[in-house]
């Protein structure tokens, strides 16, 4: 089975992009641009199990929005709100700006909804992180 992402600091899989949306264990934090190429910016989450941040590519998450795409981008102009300069703000933005697509992903994967912690996927988890590497001693697995 192949793996959507795996945390760099404990080594857990997520196998899918809905249960990396889904996990409670992760928390979005925010969006760091690539005005040259916005599928290029990361998305940002910290993994509450290790305290680690993990960064994923914003093109994995492009098919969850099927509105319009604006080809011009209105970075720096008088109508801008600044939202896309700073990578805390989840705000949609209401201009024609080809980076408005990307502040409704945000909205999207923002307000995922998030799964109860399930003992099947703990006991899965834990088996996962006890047959991989070791775990140094900076990035501890806790059991949740």
């Amino acid at each position: 089975m192949s793996v959507f992402k795996k945390c760099t600091c404990c080594s857990n899989p997520w196998f899918s992009r809905e249960e990396f949306l889904a996990d409670s264990k992760l928390d979005f934090v925010g969006y760091q641009v690539n005005f040259s190429n916005l599928t290029l910016g990361y998305f940002l989450f910290n993994h509450l199990t290790c305290q680690s941040t993990i960064a994923v590519p914003a093109g994995l998450f492009k098919d969850l929005y099927d509105g319009p795409i604006f080809s011009e981008r209105q970075t720096n102009t008088e109508n801008c709100p600044g939202y896309c300069s700073d990578r805390e703000i989840f705000d949609p933005c209401d201009q024609q700006c080809e980076c408005a697509y990307i502040r409704e992903i945000i909205q999207i994967v923002h307000k995922w909804p998030k799964e109860a912690c399930k003992p099947a996927k703990i006991a899965r988890d834990v088996a996962e992180i006890e047959n991989s590497q070791p775990i140094t001693a900076s990035c501890r697995y806790t059991n949740p």
